[in-house]
């Protein structure tokens, strides 16, 4: 029996990116089974491969413009346009991205995200007036600050005096809006986690870690964070701190929402949206997905995890694929079946260094007995 199999993965970080997923396992899975109709489609819920994955669901073409990374360094930016629609499509991380810096030589207090906004000038003046952006997978944890900045707002502490880093918020007495209209008469912001602005769920104390906040850092930046959001409570009647998603990317969420009229949106509703998803899973006998590491927070809305539960509501066999698999007790509540890389088909390092390799032996190794389980 020819299955028509919906194979949509999302990138093993640090090793394939989604599309490249995508094509390995479809590689393996030919090689086991020939006949079957494969259907690909690369996923993203917001975090690194977001431009990549949406502008080719919107046949959008990619542009280059120059900026800044998060350490104020030139960098030269990819983003989409989709002429049609007017329609910008930005990764925050192609600017201001962990990725793009040296690992570990600089601190959080010394990085922002006014590359992103030189980025959204670029979008303008190419004409966009409908921007789609994901925030995941940023180095900063400056709430919006240099963006901001670098889209026209005005910082002051005490005595009038101007505040150009993010660091010096703790100070913060007046904000001053740009003249003019703002840039996009729409923004749609992606973000793949829940987390508010502030407190023991917010960016600083959950993702300023990987960043490179220590415990010491915590009450400093969330002192900066606390006041940026009470003086712009006070000033322009805006009360988005506790919002869900105003923590992604360090913030950005917040600034977004706050000083470019943006609204945010889970990255997976917005992915399964434009790429159709849920006809797609109606015409599918299996799915597989897939991502570096199923874990507990592959569990907890993440964009594999939310694949398996609409083949659950479906009833679409879905099977899960990962360079490890860390809780396999509660995947297997989820996924029809889960299968890794390790440690049985190979060593973790060798994944890493060869992953479109090992991931189509899997792959195939998954399809020469898919037929068992029918």
């Amino acid at each position: 029996m020819a299955l028509n199999v919906l194979i949509v993965p999302d990138k093993f970080k640090g090793t394939l990116s989604a599309q490249e997923a995508a094509d390995a396992i479809a590689r393996g899975w030919r090689t086991a089974r020939p006949n079957d109709s494969l259907d690909l489609l690369p996923l993203t819920d917001g975090g690194d491969g977001f431009g990549e994955v949406i502008s080719e669901l919107l046949q959008g073409e990619p542009r280059t413009a120059k900026s800044v990374d998060a350490a104020h360094r030139p960098a030269e930016a990819t983003w989409w346009w989709h002429r049609k629609t007017k329609t910008a499509i930005i990764e925050s991380a192609r600017v201001i991205g962990l990725a793009q810096l040296p690992p570990h030589k600089y601190h959080p207090f010394e990085l922002d995200t006014e590359g992103l906004g030189v980025l959204f000038h670029a979008a303008a003046t190419e004409g966009a007036e409908h921007c789609l952006v994901g925030i995941g997978g940023s180095a900063t944890n400056d709430g919006g600050f240099g963006m901001a900045r670098a889209l026209g707002w005005q910082f002051f502490g005490t005595h009038d005096k101007k505040i150009v880093r993010w660091t010096e918020l703790r100070t913060l007495a007046q904000v001053r809006p740009p003249d003019g209209p703002r840039l996009f008469k729409e923004m749609v912001v992606a973000v793949d986690v829940q987390n508010p602005l502030l407190g023991p769920r917010g960016c600083t104390r959950i993702y300023g870690p990987q960043k490179g906040l220590r415990p010491e850092d915590f009450e400093f930046a969330e002192r900066c964070l606390e006041q940026l959001a009470q003086i712009i409570s006070k000033e322009l009647h805006l009360n988005y701190a506790n919002e869900i998603g105003t923590g992604a990317a360090g913030g950005l969420g917040y600034g977004l929402r706050c000083f470019a009229g943006a609204r945010l949106e889970p990255g997976f509703a917005l992915f399964s949206r434009y790429g159709k998803l849920v006809e797609r899973l109606k015409e599918a006998h299996l799915v597989i997905t897939g991502e570096g590491t199923i874990d507990r927070s592959t569990l907890m809305g993440k964009g594999v995890g939310e694949v398996a539960r609409l083949c659950q509501e479906q009833k679409v066999p879905c099977v899960g694929l990962a360079g490890v698999l860390s809780d396999q007790g509660n995947a297997d509540t989820l996924f029809t079946a889960t299968h890794a890389l390790t440690p049985h088909l190979t060593t973790l390092e060798e994944a890493k260094a060869n992953g479109a390799v090992w991931l189509e032996r899997l792959a195939a190794k998954v399809a020469a007995g898919w037929e068992v389980t029918l």
